[in-house]
């Protein structure tokens, strides 16, 4: 069974730009690990407007920041990912969160809705 991706985008606030919110099978996948005052990632890092994003999965995989606390990432780490295609695939795994939140799972996404997904965002 395959997870469905969503891309969301938040306008600025008092404190952060633009963000991004990152829902898989309808749950909010940043908010919990960042904690209260967190972060997801910022629109023009997530989704560039004249680059492909960093979302974009590639055989070879990349980690790809998602977010981190209110004390900032240099502070307690950054909530990060590994993005990676298997042919019709796609995969978010070897997750590494801010000062030890509890663990996130792998998910897998069909290939094609994710990439819709990617592309209808970034437009």
């Amino acid at each position: 069974m395959f997870n469905r991706l969503e891309i969301k985008t938040l306008p600025p606030g008092s404190r952060w730009a633009a963000q991004v919110r990152l829902l898989i099978d309808g749950k909010d996948v940043v908010a919990e690990p960042v904690g209260e005052g967190g972060r997801g990632p910022f629109v023009e890092e997530a989704l560039p407007a004249n680059s492909r994003s960093p979302l974009w999965a590639i055989a070879e995989g990349r980690r790809v920041v998602l977010g981190e606390p209110e004390c900032t990432g240099g502070c307690c780490g950054h909530l990060s990912v590994f993005v990676r295609r298997h042919g019709d695939i796609v995969e978010w795994s070897d997750w590494q969160v801010p000062e030890g939140e509890a663990q996130l799972p792998a998910f897998h996404f069909e290939a094609r809705q994710y990439d819709a997904e990617v592309t209808r965002a970034s437009a």
